[in-house]
């Protein structure tokens, strides 16, 4: 699972990749550097919207399935009532699942989910922009960066994004309504799979690619929900929470002085 990547990129990068692409300037202001996105962190996609395609900031983590929620309110019930010793009323089960917090679901895999179908048309699709992505693996070294070279190239996850969705994220912030996004994933490659055999971002790697996965019937969108050939991404670096620039490269402007 890739719950950590890294865009360091300009938006006319991204606008060589993407046609006919707005900016939401006040969200994405001169798209500074972002050497580390965790889960939850407003990060850059570009996006179906309306008649446009916009570059706007969103929150990253999709909503998590009702199943899923419902099973993890049970939980928290269960630990209520064994510390209170009492059976919590219907209605207060319920109101406990209105306000199970959802932190989000990052990455997508089984997209023949009723949960996710209903995201999967162009409408709801994006691309996400990056330079580098980890994949955790202690015995490794840690955080593992994986780029297509030292130089970090830029590239896309291929996404969906939900429109002001209302739900709670974190228990101290209550109910928020916010658009939301996540990236697919697909089996791993080579060298993703000796870190992280379970899967790996599905990467777009061409502006044809963009532009299929934005605009294509899902019959063929789906045939880019797939691993990248072996040997196309190394690893850059080890052990870091955020991906450090190369080593040629000074991470500040040099002094006058």
């Amino acid at each position: 699972m890739c719950n950590l990547y890294s865009v360091t990129t300009n938006i006319e990068a991204i606008r060589a990749f993407v046609r006919d692409m707005q900016v939401d300037f006040d969200t994405i202001g001169n798209l500074a550097p972002q050497t580390g996105i965790f889960p939850d962190y407003l990060a850059p996609i570009v996006r179906n919207f309306g008649d446009t395609r916009e570059l706007t900031k969103v929150r990253w983590g999709m909503p998590s399935s009702s199943v899923a929620l419902y099973e993890a309110a049970k939980k928290r019930a269960q630990k209520i009532e064994a510390k209170q010793g009492r059976s919590l009323s219907p209605e207060e089960f319920k109101r406990l699942v209105e306000m199970e917090p959802d932190g989000g679901t990052t990455n997508v895999r089984n997209t023949s989910s009723a949960h996710w179908k209903r995201w999967l048309t162009p409408e709801f699709r994006c691309v996400v922009p990056f330079t580098s992505f980890s994949e955790f693996n202690r015995e490794e070294g840690g955080d593992i960066w994986f780029a297509f070279d030292d130089t970090r190239p830029l590239a896309f996850f291929a996404g969906i994004w939900a429109p002001q969705w209302t739900s709670v994220r974190k228990i101290k912030e209550g109910t928020v309504t916010t658009d939301l996004f996540a990236f697919l994933t697909a089996e791993a490659n080579a060298e993703v799979g000796a870190i992280h055999p379970k899967a790996m971002p599905v990467i777009l790697r061409t502006p044809e690619e963009v532009e299929t996965w934005m605009t294509a019937p899902w019959e063929v969108a789906k045939g880019l929900q797939r691993a990248l050939p072996d040997g196309v991404l190394q690893i850059i670096s080890r052990g870091f929470k955020e991906d450090p620039p190369p080593p040629d490269e000074p991470d500040t402007e040099p002094s006058l002085f």
